[in-house]
């Protein structure tokens, strides 16, 4: 008798519990499905999981039950089934703790300009107003660009003394991420900096006197009102500011005095403007706006042409306004934003060789 309980009638009572498993299974994802409540399908979700656990759990011990041959064979199997409950709930349990802290050299941003034989990593830029592939860290700029430093430590010590400041704000932190339009001033050599693209879409060492260090020019990405109807406006570099002039919309440019944080004028985004493209192929370069495309339910595109007279052609979200006609509010780098071919790049390193020749001794 327990041997014919065993071996025929246990299987099927085990075969049915198993059935009906699926069939609440079932039956609950379909609820959740017709059902759009957040409380109602998080709590169909814990069902699910614990059903789904349940019938796992129970398909693996019920060989134990009524398979008595072999021992060893029931306890691999009796493991694999436990191998396959936990896997099932491995992306909860092995999940990533916290934001990551290193960054692969050949990883970093190329125009960061870090060679790869020199180590591993390369120095991850903190959370900040600035994307990691937008940004230069304060370490990079130091050591790399202006050689004031040799080594990590070195930049370290000269942070902690509180002689760097970036938009008017000392920085203590070597991986802070410095990015478009930020000022930063060196105040015991006097130097003051405005990181700005250059035509080949790098940060260029841009040395501003000490009253052009004392604004800056930032784009305006959302305006929205808040609590009690309060107006808002926040710009390229995570700045928040409130009661904005009304005339001030998205895509236009304002001017922002770094020791109050007041806007104190504005830019708008108007044909016959100076702009700089801040992303894109045409990274770095500098034209008047002359025509733009609204593509609804698309990217607008917004036609540019330089001081030569050559034409291009970029994303909306990539231009930002510099000047009003052809006046930069700002100084410009080494060329000007205007970028030149291979063949034209040559004839200009000739004709300042022979320059300099002939004027030599």
């Amino acid at each position: 008798m327990s041997i014919l309980f065993f071996k025929d009638v246990l299987p099927r009572v085990f075969t049915c519990i198993n059935d009906i498993f699926l069939s609440l299974l079932i039956a609950v994802v379909v609820v959740k499905c017709l059902c759009s409540f957040s409380i109602i399908s998080s709590i169909f979700n814990s069902v699910v999981g614990f059903i789904f656990f349940a019938n796992k759990l129970f398909i693996s011990i019920s060989p134990l039950l009524f398979l008595k041959n072999d021992q060893s064979k029931l306890m691999d199997l009796f493991l694999i089934k436990c191998y396959n409950i936990f896997a099932l709930f491995m992306p909860s349990i092995a999940m990533a703790r916290g934001p990551k802290k290193h960054l692969k050299r050949v990883a970093a941003p190329k125009h960061w300009m870090l060679d790869k034989l020199t180590g591993v990593f390369a120095p991850r830029p903190t959370t900040g107003p600035h994307k990691l592939r937008e940004c230069l860290p304060l370490i990079i700029f130091l050591r790399n660009r202006l050689k004031y430093a040799l080594t990590g430590d070195e930049v370290k010590k000269i942070c902690m003394q509180r002689f760097i400041k970036i938009d008017g704000k000392v920085r203590t932190d070597i991986t802070y991420p410095a990015g478009f339009m930020d000022v930063i001033s060196i105040d015991k050599t006097g130097e003051n900096f405005r990181l700005i693209y250059d035509t080949k879409g790098r940060f260029a060492v841009h040395r501003i006197t000490p009253e052009e260090a004392k604004y800056k020019l930032c784009k305006v990405r959302k305006i929205f009102v808040g609590t009690k109807g309060i107006p808002h406006l926040v710009t390229h570099d995570a700045r928040t500011i409130r009661y904005p002039d009304p005339l001030i919309k998205v895509n236009d440019t304002i001017q922002i005095d770094l020791e109050t944080g007041k806007i104190t004028d504005f830019i708008k985004f108007d044909t016959g403007n100076l702009c700089m493209v801040t992303g894109g192929a045409n990274l770095g370069r500098i034209g008047v706006i002359t025509n733009r495309e609204k593509h609804p339910g698309s990217f607008d595109v917004v036609h540019v042409k330089d001081a030569n007279g050559n034409s291009f052609a970029t994303r909306l979200s990539n231009i930002f306004v510099i000047g009003k006609g052809n006046k930069p509010w700002i100084s410009l780098p080494r060329g000007k934003g205007i970028r030149l071919t291979i063949a034209e790049e040559r004839d200009k390193r000739l004709a300042a060789k022979q320059s300099s020749g002939q004027n030599g001794p």
